[in-house]
This record gives structure tokens, C-alpha cells and sequence, in this order.
């Protein structure tokens, strides 16, 4: 029985020191989160009218420019998949692989070949461990990513896209972004967007009454189009990476939570465990404390 009690406490310790862990991370991510809603709340609305303006560039002129313009017949595809760097943050970096496995299984349906671009270990090791191609990577900084971050990865995809892929291995008639938009401490969703070329929705019903906006492009909207590229890029990057930051975040303060839960539940279970072990054990001892006295009266009597 005292092996056994010495078993329960030695677990109980353990349980208890995770407990620690888990509890200073659930409170790390939560102090982290609203810097990173704050600054997902400060990008997005630039990100939102810069989106908005491309697009009236391109329905308001006649420019044939590749930001505005599909290809006839597209070869090949970029995809930007943005993960985690560091676990413990539950389904949060799996959502976005299994996002992102669908998106390159819809694009080589339609037979284009997939350049991969990846940011976050998580995302490296996955497609490492099943030799996967890799475009290229970059690490180090998915909880807490700047502009110019954002700037690097932008750099490696705008002259990607500009390439001509029929002729150049690393160009792309697409580009594709997978990662994981922050709707609330509760709702964090996976998705995919296609950045390039640009998509132009017609809005449904009926036109809007009055007059419509009448745009002038100086010098010309092909150099406005030039001139908007990159922070075009360069913002949906950076607004992505905020979101996915912003949701690893919450991800993993909701998975510690969780585990602290766990660890309060299994501490208690332990704890019962272990009061009856010494229960039992206590009262093994007083029934060989009285079979013993019983022992030394009965052999007392004998001897008289």
C-alpha cells in the first residue's frame, strides 16, 4: 500500500506542475490576444479599401493588366499557406493544412501544377515528414508578425506572378492564400482566398440608382494598376497574418484552458485515489497492531 501511496503523489506532482505550464499559457495568450485584435482591427479596414480600389481600377477601365486579367490558360498556381510555429494551440494549425490540402487537390483537378509557400513550422514539418515540395518557408514569428514580414513574402510572390509560366518554372498564373480569419475568442475559421488575379463580383439586382462614379487615371490606369500591385499584396499578406496571429492566439489559450480544466479534474480524481490508498493502508496497520496484542494475550494466557 505505501508503494502505491508514494505512486498517487508522485503523479499529483506531476499533474500539478503541468498545471503550472498550461495556466501561465492560457494567461500569456490571453494578454496577447488584444494587441493582436487591436492590430487585426487597425489593418483590416486599410486592407478593405485598398481591395476596393483595385477593383474599381479594373471595372472602371479597359486595361489589360495580369492584376485584373485570368490567363486562357493557366499552368501553374502559388498557394501561401500560414500556419503556427509553436503547438498546444489545438486544431488551430491543422484546420488550415486540411484547408489548404483541399485547395491544391481542387487546383491540380483543374490541371494546374502547385507551388507551395509556407509560413510556420507546423506547416514546414507537415509537408517535410510526407516530402512534399516547398516553394519556400519562413519561420519564426506567426505570434507576432510585422509589416515587414509581410513585405518579404509579398516580395517572393509578386515577381512569381509576374512571370510568364509558360516559360519560367517559378511563375504563376494564380495566387492562392490559405489562412485561418479571426471572427471572435470562440470562432476561428479556416479558409483560402484567391488574391491574383483579382476577382470582380458583379453585385446582384438591381442597378444603383443616380449616377455612376466616373474615374481618371494619371498617367494611366496600367500605372496605377503597377503602382497598387505590391501594397495590394503586401496588405492582404499582412492582414492574414494578423488574423491567423490573432486566432493562434485564441486557439491556444482555449486549448489551455481546457488542459487546466483537466488537470484541476485529474488532481481531484488522484487526490480521492490517493486518501483511500491511505485509508487502507492505516487500517492494515491497526488490524496488525490488534492481531498482534491478541497474539502476545493469547500467548500470555498459554504460559499461565
Amino acid at each position: 500500500m505505501g508503494a502505491q501511496l508514494r505512486i498517487y503523489r508522485r503523479r499529483i506532482r506531476s499533474v500539478k506542475a503541468t498545471k503550472k505550464i498550461t495556466r501561465a499559457m492560457e494567461l500569456i495568450s490571453a494578454s496577447r490576444i488584444v494587441k493582436a485584435q487591436q492590430r487585426v482591427a487597425a489593418s483590416t479596414p486599410y486592407a478593405n479599401e485598398l481591395t476596393r480600389a483595385v477593383s474599381a481600377v479594373a471595372t472602371f477601365s479597359n486595361t489589360d493588366h495580369p492584376l485584373t486579367t485570368e490567363s486562357t490558360n493557366p499552368k501553374r498556381a502559388a498557394v501561401l499557406i500560414i500556419t503556427a510555429d509553436r503547438g498546444m494551440a489545438g486544431a488551430y494549425s491543422s484546420s488550415a493544412i486540411k484547408e489548404a490540402d483541399g485547395l491544391v487537390i481542387t487546383l491540380k483537378e483543374r490541371g494546374l501544377e502547385v507551388n507551395t509557400y509556407l509560413v510556420g513550422r507546423k506547416a514546414v514539418n507537415y509537408f517535410k515528414f510526407r516530402n512534399r515540395p516547398i516553394k519556400n518557408s519562413w519561420t519564426g514569428f506567426s505570434d507576432n508578425p510585422t509589416y515587414a514580414h509581410a513585405k518579404t513574402i509579398a516580395d517572393e510572390l509578386i515577381p512569381a506572378f509576374i512571370s510568364d509560366a509558360a516559360t519560367d518554372i517559378n511563375g504563376v498564373d494564380e495566387l492562392h492564400i490559405v489562412y485561418t480569419e479571426f471572427k471572435s475568442m470562440i470562432a476561428q475559421i479556416a479558409m483560402n482566398k484567391r488574391m491574383l488575379p483579382l476577382e470582380v463580383v458583379e453585385a446582384e439586382g438591381p442597378a444603383p440608382a443616380g449616377l455612376l462614379p466616373m474615374y481618371e487615371f494619371e498617367p494611366n490606369a496600367a500605372e496605377v494598376l503597377n503602382a497598387l500591385l505590391p501594397r495590394y499584396i503586401e496588405s492582404r499578406v499582412y492582414n492574414a497574418l494578423l488574423q491567423s496571429a490573432a486566432s493562434e492566439h485564441a486557439a491556444r489559450r482555449r486549448a489551455m484552458k481546457s488542459a487546466t480544466d483537466n488537470a484541476d479534474e485529474l488532481i481531484k480524481s488522484l487526490t480521492r485515489l490517493a486518501n483511500a490508498a491511505r485509508q487502507a493502508e492505516i487500517t492494515q496497520e491497526i488490524s496488525e497492531i490488534v492481531g498482534g496484542a491478541d497474539a502476545l494475550a493469547s500467548a500470555s494466557a498459554g504460559s499461565e
